[in-house]
């Protein structure tokens, strides 16, 4: 924790962040369902416009990076079947017949092309997921949206080394390296382009609804007041008081006491610290701390004890 000293002496730490809130394995499925609800029903979280256009020309760009990486596979597979032996179709001699060493690099270069278009296009579409996700509801959609970066590598490199493997005109070397490169690079592709943690519209509606929940307590009011009345979301408490306060040179904190530390952090972190909320001496703070009282500074101290009313009501009994 970052460490500094107050005006009367005491020790002034920065506090823990405020955790996320915990729930049980009940909450959780509640959570969930609710989610699933408001998704079905057109209420849950959408990708804004902005996020929507984004997505669509990421997976524009991945389609376009997948089709050059299959047509490079259509153009290596017409060559290994019908040029490779030296004749053509019709059995007649081919002129200018490549060369075995030359073909030897130009299949492991274009193994190593295509799996860059893939890996390039796969990041792009699973950019464009996260951005702008499917709903889990719709099973076949969510797995084929969220997977296609791995299947585009199988589709795009199984063929041509099944080709390049069964190819009777390829010396023995040609076929093992360029297999080899082709298996390595298929693997890394559909790794790289499996999503681990796919997104959906129902698990950002739950962080919705989890954000809702922890903004229960009157975080958001208090958070409104203290950034109106000083700047910023920074408020100073001690580990002893119930009440945080509007900075850390108010005498209500620099008095003496056991722990002898003042903590300093955002409301969220005084709530979770287990502060009941701001002072009723904001009047008295508003000066101690050098700051200018605002013209409705009467409304907003009775906003404040409206807000302590009601929370010594709730937790009353």
């Amino acid at each position: 924790m970052a460490e500094r000293t107050s005006k009367s002496g005491k020790k002034v730490v920065e506090a823990a962040e405020a955790p996320a809130p915990k729930t049980t394995a009940k909450e959780r499925a509640a959570i969930k369902a609710e989610a699933d609800k408001r998704v079905s029903e057109g209420e849950g979280w959408k990708a804004s416009d902005d996020a929507k256009a984004g997505a669509t020309t990421k997976r524009v760009i991945a389609f376009i990076l997948w089709g050059l990486a299959i047509i490079l596979e259509g153009l290596g597979i017409w060559y290994l079947l019908t040029q490779v032996r030296g004749t053509n179709v019709d059995g007649e001699p081919v002129t200018g017949f490549i060369p075995s060493e030359y073909l030897f690099w130009a299949l492991i270069g274009l193994l190593v092309v295509m799996g860059i278009l893939v890996v390039i296009g796969s990041q792009l579409w699973k950019a464009a997921n996260q951005a702008d996700p499917a709903s889990r509801q719709e099973k076949f959609k969510f797995f084929v949206q969220n997977q296609l970066g791995a299947l585009i590598p199988i589709i795009a490199f199984v063929p041509i080394i099944i080709v390049i493997l069964l190819n009777k005109n390829l010396d023995s070397r040609t076929k093992g390296f360029a297999g080899a490169v082709g298996a390595v690079v298929l693997v890394a592709a559909v790794l790289l382009g499996i999503e681990w943690n796919p997104a959906s519209q129902e698990a950002n509606t739950e962080d919705v609804i989890e954000e809702e929940i922890a903004n229960e307590g009157q975080i958001d009011e208090y958070t409104a007041i203290v950034t109106e009345l000083t700047g910023s979301d920074e408020v100073a408490w001690t580990p002893a008081g119930k009440v945080y306060h509007l900075c850390s040179d108010v005498s209500a904190v620099n008095q003496q006491s056991a722990a002898n530390e003042i903590r300093v952090g955002s409301v969220a972190d005084a709530h979770a610290d287990g502060k009941e909320g701001l002072t009723l001496q904001v009047d008295q703070e508003m000066e101690q701390c050098g700051l200018t009282d605002p013209e409705n500074l009467g409304d907003i101290e009775a906003e404040i004890e409206s807000l302590r009313d009601a929370y010594e009501l709730e937790n009353a009994g």
